[in-house]
């Protein structure tokens, strides 16, 4: 890749181009939460074009949601091969999406906030924990979440149950722990592609989720 490898002085502070198709072929999500430098070179018109002509050349392309502000890896031209990759990822998508609805409702519900979760947020861990133990209804949501196959917790306590969920999510990349000495996540841009995926299958297949995250004050989530 070094043939694209980014060697304008003007713009030496952007992430080596070469680094981000990388990044990009390795399915990570590109937000200025999670990597700044590489959001600013795909902000860039000259940059991402040099990263979409190398991606084209192997049937990629540079893909975005939340208006432009988060950038992943997609398919050029859709061939047999590449409907059954992006169906096994979809449905491993919608095998999730009840977990990580529920956890959100319950994030939201347990900060007070009039909105859910959207890249750049923070999620102070400690504050949360003492919200949920202090609230039955909380405690029985955690417990609930933490025992799906997503996160797989078989313990009974509140410390163990929340910490696995958040391990969990830090490993999937909805969140992100800029200082590991600080027990705070900011949630990442693919939170706001999910919010993108649950808006999609809502409107094609039926599923009301709208309605559901209704009753738990989501309806801005969708």
């Amino acid at each position: 890749m070094s043939e694209v490898m980014n060697n304008n002085p003007g713009e030496s502070a952007l992430v080596g181009t070469g680094v981000l198709i990388e990044q990009l072929l390795k399915g990570e999500f590109i937000c200025r939460t999670t990597n700044e430098d590489g959001w600013r070179a795909l902000k860039n018109a000259a940059s991402r074009e040099r990263v979409e002509t190398y991606l084209n050349q192997i049937n990629r392309t540079v893909a975005s949601a939340a208006e432009g502000d988060v950038f992943f890896c997609g398919y050029l031209q859709l061939g047999e091969a590449e409907r059954k990759v992006i169906s096994s990822q979809f449905k491993d998508i919608c095998q999730a999406l009840i977990p990580l609805v529920e956890w959100l409702v319950l994030v939201q519900e347990a900060s007070g906030q009039d909105a859910p979760l959207t890249e750049g947020a923070a999620v102070r861990l400690t504050e949360l924990q003492t919200r949920i133990e202090d609230t039955p209804a909380f405690r029985e949501q955690l417990a609930k979440l933490s025992q799906y196959r997503l996160f797989g917790s078989t313990s009974s306590n509140v410390d163990a149950q929340i910490k696995l969920v958040f391990k969990r999510l830090l490993e999937l990349g909805y969140l992100t722990r800029p200082n590991l000495e600080k027990q705070i996540y900011i949630a990442t841009g693919k939170l706001d592609y999910l919010y993108e995926v649950i808006r999609f299958i809502d409107e094609t297949e039926g599923l009301s989720l709208e309605a559901q995250a209704e009753t738990a004050t989501q309806r801005d989530l969708l």
